[in-house]
């Protein structure tokens, strides 16, 4: 099997913060381009599944782990991921009870499968494109169960935005106080944050940009989206210039 560099950053305080910040801006992003701009739920979803697979494209075609091209994905991804399940729910009808029952039962196949094929779920492995590909179906797999699983918990079974993202919140304290305190598998606690972090994001995502009179804080999806993706640009941007001066200097140019 051929093995590449990896593509994946290492996990750090920015990979979550990076992470929650752009699972928000998938919740709000989204609502802005199908309802503000009146583009519609299928438009949307068929312009930014164009555009994710492009940007996919590009991420296949690079040697190494670079920030931009890996967080555009990310992003994309959570964008994508709102939009399939946004697209069930008011298009089709479907209840968010079997759209979580759904998405997990098609996630832990995922991750069946590619522990049946690869031995090893660990970021630190995705060193093929065969492990990479498993990768992105898991991260865009969570993305559409976490927004199914925000929604019924804030909407459904009507306890809020802000109720939600704080239970959310405690859940993924849970699980890092089993990972550095209990010895948790730490495979296991990884994924286990990863989907959590999406519900958390998006009602977050929520609570900021939903109006008053629904139970948000009325900052509407413009205001929340470029906020978010402000921040995101900027810890991208940092990381990226990290990554190049710590990137080792060719022998020729070496004393």
């Amino acid at each position: 099997m051929k093995k590449i560099l990896n593509r994946v950053p290492e996990v750090t305080g920015s990979f979550w913060i990076i992470k929650v910040l752009a699972t928000t801006v998938g919740e709000t992003l989204a609502d802005y381009l199908s309802v503000n701009l009146k583009l519609g739920l299928s438009v949307t979803s068929y312009v930014m599944s164009a555009v994710l697979l492009i940007a996919l494209l590009n991420q296949f075609r690079l040697k190494r782990y670079v920030p931009v091209s890996y967080w555009i994905v990310v992003v994309l991804m959570s964008i994508t991921g709102t939009l399939i399940t946004d697209r069930l729910v008011d298009e089709l009808g479907v209840s968010l009870t079997t759209i979580n029952i759904v998405f997990s039962v098609v996630l832990s196949a995922v991750f069946w499968l590619w522990y049946s094929n690869e031995k090893t779920l660990a970021m630190h492995s995705i060193n093929t494109a065969k492990r990479e590909l498993f990768y992105w179906a898991a991260i865009l797999f969570t993305f559409a169960l976490g927004t199914a699983t925000g929604d019924f918990i804030a909407e459904a079974l009507k306890l809020g935005y802000a109720q939600s993202a704080l239970v959310f919140g405690v859940l993924i304290a849970i699980v890092a106080t089993g990972y550095y305190y209990f010895r948790m598998n730490a495979v296991l606690a990884f994924w286990i944050a990863y989907i959590l972090t999406r519900p958390l994001g998006a009602s977050t995502g929520d609570l900021l940009s939903q109006p008053t009179t629904n139970g948000g804080f009325g900052f509407g999806t413009v205001g929340t989206s470029m906020l978010f993706l402000s921040i995101i640009m900027s810890l991208v941007i940092y990381l990226s210039f990290k990554q190049k001066k710590l990137a080792p200097m060719p022998i020729d140019q070496q004393d």
